[in-house]
């Protein structure tokens, strides 16, 4: 302990910094932390990582640090801070978060909406401890996020009751904390559930709205105009579709490949790719194949389908659509097939499964048989 007081100390004094001004740079009480100094108090974990990064300093951190998903290691550690939220616990939630939008596209869906609830109701709790403006924003900005996903995840599982209370809680914490990217996802996402229900026209309408508001050259933005594009194919506009589909391109290429592409919430070349090949699908254009089978070759991790993820099983669909069109109904059949035993075509997007499963029995061919009770495995299983 006399060695670790002794190197902040040092730090402190080397960088002219006093140990009130250290405190408030940390949001830490003084007290507390020359308690800590002084021998009388252990440093928690998060106290070390905070001084570690404010003045550079390598000091090693106790194990307890790295057990960041356990809820009651969180409470505790907040518990000794001056602020009852504290930036340790913030950083935490704001982690835990972005690792819950990367498990999306993999995730089984009631899965995910429990890891949801637990760290919503955890957010829950800290809105009525006492915390800094700053601290109380970025608690507001991570609890619409999780509301956000938390109505995503509701889309997918066909349960709109849910989806849009939670949707409305997401829009009122963005305008409370002033997050006009999350306000410009929530409508994004609300274009998603209008479409999937057929309302195509309420679907276009919703998507400029989230264009409206969406930050410019921002994720939401280029996902708000896929929607829009989306809506269009449905509809049969065709000079509409194409016009949204060159401005995703473009916005797409322009913010080049995020670090985390799997992030539900960051648009990557990828996303384009598939939101290209279900558009062309939809408007019947035969140049949505080689977009669906570019998604293929790219995220198919492997022959087994149960592994695949989402995207590949939509982009499966997508292929199949298009060969339908196309007369060439074997690899069409073969594309349907995959992706319904996938198990990877979320409740909300039965429907889409469904086209397939009609479009080959309007032609009465010999695959629809198996094809309809694959579709009938796969709603039981879902139901």
């Amino acid at each position: 302990m006399i060695d670790f007081a002794d190197t902040v100390r040092k730090a402190l004094r080397e960088q002219g910094r006093s140990l009130r001004g250290a405190a408030g740079e940390l949001h830490y009480d003084v007290a507390y932390l020359s308690r800590v100094l002084n021998g009388k108090q252990a440093p928690s974990p998060e106290l070390i990582q905070a001084l570690n990064e404010l003045l550079g300093l390598s000091l090693e951190v106790e194990s307890a640090a790295h057990h960041d998903d356990e809820m009651d290691a969180w409470e505790l550690a907040r518990r000794v801070q001056a602020s009852d939220v504290g930036p340790a616990t913030l950083s935490r939630l704001e982690k835990s978060f972005d690792e819950l939008a990367m498990a999306y596209p993999k995730s089984d869906p009631e899965d995910l909406l429990r890891s949801v609830r637990k760290h919503s109701a955890y957010v829950v709790k800290l809105l009525d401890a006492k915390k800094t403006l700053s601290e109380h924003r970025r608690l507001l900005i991570v609890g619409g996020w999780l509301s956000l996903l938390g109505a995503t995840v509701h889309i997918d599982l066909m349960e709109d009751d849910a989806a849009t209370a939670r949707l409305r809680t997401a829009s009122t914490l963005a305008r409370e904390a002033n997050h006009p990217e999350i306000e410009a996802w929530c409508q994004e996402t609300e274009a998603w559930r209008v479409l999937t229900d057929g309302d195509y026209m309420r679907a276009v309408e919703i998507s400029r709205t989230a264009q409206d508001i969406a930050p410019a050259g921002t994720s939401a933005m280029i996902q708000a105009t896929a929607q829009e594009g989306r809506a269009h194919a449905r509809l049969g506009n065709a000079s509409q579709t194409y016009l949204a589909i060159e401005r995703v391109q473009k916005m797409s290429a322009s913010i080049g490949s995020p670090d985390t592409p799997e992030h539900h919430y960051r648009y990557d070349p990828t996303k384009a790719l598939s939101y290209t090949a279900t558009t062309l699908a939809w408007l019947g254009d035969s140049a949505a194949e080689p977009y669906a089978r570019e998604v293929i070759r790219r995220l198919s991790p492997s022959d087994d389908v149960s592994k695949w993820p989402r995207r590949v099983a939509s982009a499966n669909l997508d292929l199949a659509l298009t060969l339908l069109k196309e007369d060439r109904l074997d690899e069409a059949c073969d594309a349907a097939q995959k992706a319904i035993l996938s198990g990877q075509v979320a409740p909300s997007n039965h429907w889409r499964a469904l086209e397939v499963v009609r479009a080959v029995e309007a032609r009465e061919l010999p695959e629809s048989t198996d094809l309809r009770e694959a579709y009938q495995i796969l709603r039981a299983i879902e139901q």
